[in-house]
Formats: structure tokens, C-alpha cells, sequence
């Protein structure tokens, strides 16, 4: 399967399966339960339609930007591709794609249309993604303003940021949890993790970033088995895990004053909240991995 698909009504169906075509994608007639078909298994949607049915048919499926498909109507005519969502999250590429067929891209993202790259737009060019989401609004507000700086660290290194700074780490679907008892060693973490990856299935490769309380930011052994992984290490207030509802609250961290540490913090930063391999206890280490 693709991970395009060109959706139209049945009278525009010839031009719009020759589009499918040109762009390397999957062709679909329009139905009326076709976006919720689509929503489940692509990322990038073409509807040869009016922007009104358009909107009316993806209405209730949006749950979220940043796993959202996005979504670009072209009119009929085939004269003009518009990105309705996810402009910032592949939807104006694919617009700017279609001017090769002659096609005119409509763009009305702010950082685009001034010639700016939004934050986003940055991660996808360099094969990253954003790992502080709420982020993006301050920053992208302060790229129409003028130019801002860009830092790249290399590791293994600690770096400490403010709500308002983007960090853009690569490519991943998991984030994983991690907690430990106080003294913990590096290879008792290596260890924990081996045998979650696993139990779960997910190859060490496809972790986001690995996550856990502030209050081991002192916890020797696990920043260092994180550092061994290539990893990187968030920690996270209290206030940003209680936030979070695990399956598996933990009666040792309620003595620590939270919910869990491994599932809570994983959930915290996940983009999609489903719990992959709940919290699995190894001697003094505990993991949950969530995607």
C-alpha cells in the first residue's frame, strides 16, 4: 500500500486516477465512508472535490496535528491544490509536488507564505521530528518575526531548555520509559531494555527519545546506558507525569509523590497514547514502552 491516495467523485474519476498515477499513489471513488477508510491507512490525501465536502467528510476523524493525515482538496478543473491539514505536516510539499503536473499550489500556512520554513517544515527536511510539540506555536510566532538561532549539540551531552525552544531529535515511533532504583548500575539498564525490546518487539532504532523523572537527573548508571544506546534522555516534572493516566500506577513511586514513572512518562511524550508493553519490572529497573 502507498502512503498517498487520490480520492474523487465518480464524474472526475478518469483525471483523478491518471493523477493518482503521476504521483505514485493509490486511487479510491468517493463514497461516503471513504475518509474514514482513508484517515486509517494513509498519510497523505488528494480530494478532487469542492474544499466543502472535503471538510464535511474529515469533520469528525481529526484527533490530532501531528497524526493526522494531511489532507490537500485539488478542484476539479484540476487547477489548484489547496492544503486543508496537515499543511505543516506534508500537505504543502504535496501541493508544491502537484505543480509539476501543472497544478497550482494554494498555500496559507503564515511561515510559507512569506517564504519562511516553519519548525516542522525544518524536522522534515532534516529527517527529524519535534519532540516538544506544544513548542512550535511560540517558535513558528517568532520566525515571522525575524530570523531565530539554531544549535545543533552533539552527545552525549545534557542540554536544558525552556518550554519555548523546538528540539528536534530523529526519526522514531516509541518513546520509552524508563525508572530505577537509586544506584542502579549502566548494565542493569542495558539489560532492562534488551529483554523489553524483546518482549515488545520494537528494535532499539525505532525509539523517539527515552523518558523518566527529573528526579533521577543525578542517576549515573541509567544516563549512561542511555548514553551507550545513542539515545536521548528526557526528564520530566511531576507535574507533566500526574498528568497522565498509566494502567499500572505504581505503589513505589506514590511514595515519590507520582502516578508511575515508566508508563506516565512514556505516555507523556508519545504521539499516539497506545500502550505497546506496559510497565515490566527487571530487578532494580522498570520499562513501558508506548507509541
Amino acid at each position: 500500500m502507498k502512503e498517498t491516495v487520490v480520492i474523487s467523485l465518480k464524474q472526475f474519476s478518469e483525471d483523478s486516477k491518471n493523477l493518482a498515477g503521476s504521483i505514485n499513489a493509490d486511487y479510491l471513488p468517493y463514497k461516503k465512508e471513504v475518509f474514514i477508510e482513508a484517515f486509517g491507512k494513509y498519510k497523505k490525501i488528494v480530494a478532487v472535490m469542492s474544499a466543502g465536502i472535503a471538510v464535511r467528510g474529515i469533520s469528525g476523524l481529526l484527533k490530532d496535528k501531528w497524526t493526522d493525515p494531511c489532507v490537500v482538496v485539488v478542484s476539479p478543473d484540476l487547477k489548484f491544490a489547496v492544503p486543508i491539514l496537515g499543511g505543516h505536516h506534508g500537505g504543502n510539499e504535496l501541493a508544491k509536488e502537484m505543480s509539476e503536473l501543472g497544478i497550482i499550489p494554494v498555500i496559507t500556512t503564515a511561515t510559507e507564505t512569506r517564504g519562511l520554513m516553519s519548525v516542522e517544515s525544518v524536522a522534515e527536511n532534516i529527517g527529524r521530528q519535534v519532540l516538544n510539540k506544544d513548542s512550535t506555536r511560540e517558535v513558528n510566532a517568532a520566525v515571522l518575526k525575524g530570523t531565530i538561532p539554531k544549535y545543533v549539540l552533539t552527545g552525549p551531552a545534557i542540554a536544558l531548555v525552556e518550554p519555548s525552544v523546538s528540539v528536534l531529535l530523529r526519526k522514531g515511533e516509541y518513546i520509552a520509559g524508563v525508572g530505577c532504583r537509586r544506584g542502579v548500575t549502566e548494565s542493569e539498564v542495558l539489560e532492562a531494555l534488551n529483554r523489553a525490546f524483546e518482549i515488545s518487539g520494537v528494535k532499539q532504532d525505532e525509539i523517539f527519545a527515552y523518558t523518566t523523572t527529573k528526579l533521577k537527573e543525578d542517576e549515573k548508571g541509567l544516563i549512561s546506558a542511555i548514553g551507550k544506546t545513542g539515545g536521548t534522555l528526557v526528564f520530566l516534572d511531576d507535574d507533566i507525569i500526574n498528568a497522565e493516566k498509566p494502567e499500572s500506577p505504581s505503589r513505589a513511586s506514590d511514595k515519590i509523590g507520582l502516578n508511575s514513572v515508566a508508563e506516565s512518562a512514556a505516555l507523556a511524550l508519545s504521539k499516539r497514547k497506545e500502550i505497546v508493553m506496559k510497565k515490566h519490572i527487571f530487578g532494580r529497573v522498570t520499562v513501558a514502552i508506548v507509541r
